[in-house]
């Protein structure tokens, strides 16, 4: 019988959550970005819900944010202007410095990081009608422009830099797959594992997450249970 732990492992449930901004990006730079981390394996979280004019960052955003090993923000010139963005970008810097596993990285798609950092140009204007809305909570602003002047210092990506987008989309989505480490080649070989894989992380997800927890994997010999314990340890692990 082969056993596994949950001692020492983060339970990731997602790989990847994107933070754009749909209405720049959706079907274009991040359907590309999505399908090309998806090929190699990695699982993403985008959320394909276009928030109403006034409603706030879903539970269910806060929860995958949570959940994700990385959080790529990709920068274009209206970012600035979706409060829920920029909800999202503050909660991803929250999750990152209460985790140093946590990796966070700057995609700067149509907009320069120093306009990022200063907030100028569309940000600029963005802030503008942001302080005048949120005039009697302008703590939340500032928490905004905190949150991007630290995320514009981050080691990203920018797209001028590239001729083409495909070179781009590349350049991010190589280091991204060698980080994670997951889908191994052994994993892609088994057929149907998917399941067992899910029964096992629901079984190590029950209870505190403070607790240590053995779970046994019975069969015969040459069935895959080592294999099995293998690729959940792989999947799990920070």
């Amino acid at each position: 019988m082969t056993s596994v732990s949950n001692q020492n492992v983060c339970h990731w449930t997602y790989d990847v959550f994107l933070s754009f901004r749909g209405a720049d990006t959706r079907k274009s730079f991040i359907s590309h970005l999505y399908a090309a981390l998806n090929g190699k394996g990695i699982y993403v979280f985008k959320d394909d819900k276009e928030l109403e004019k006034g409603e706030s960052i879903s539970p269910r955003l806060l929860k995958a944010i949570e959940a994700s090993r990385i959080a790529i923000i990709v920068f274009s010139k209206n970012y600035a202007s979706s409060t829920w963005c920029l909800d999202e970008l503050v909660h991803i810097l929250d999750c990152k410095n209460k985790n140093a596993q946590r990796m966070v990285y700057p995609i700067f798609y149509d907009v320069e990081p120093t306009v990022v950092r200063n907030q100028t140009g569309n940000f600029q204007e963005a802030f503008a009608k942001h302080v005048e809305v949120f005039k009697k909570s302008i703590e939340k602003v500032q928490k905004w422009r905190e949150a991007l002047k630290e995320v514009a210092t981050i080691s990203g990506w920018e797209l001028k830099e590239y001729r083409n987008e495909s070179k781009f989309i590349s350049d991010i989505v190589n280091p991204i797959s060698s980080q994670i480490r997951v889908k191994s080649k052994i994993l892609k070989k088994l057929v149907g594992i998917d399941s067992r894989l899910e029964e096992l992380r629901f079984l190590m997800d029950k209870g505190p997450s403070a607790d240590v927890r053995m779970i046994g994997i019975c069969g015969v010999g040459g069935l895959g249970k080592t294999t099995i314990a293998r690729v959940i340890y792989d999947l799990l692990k920070c």
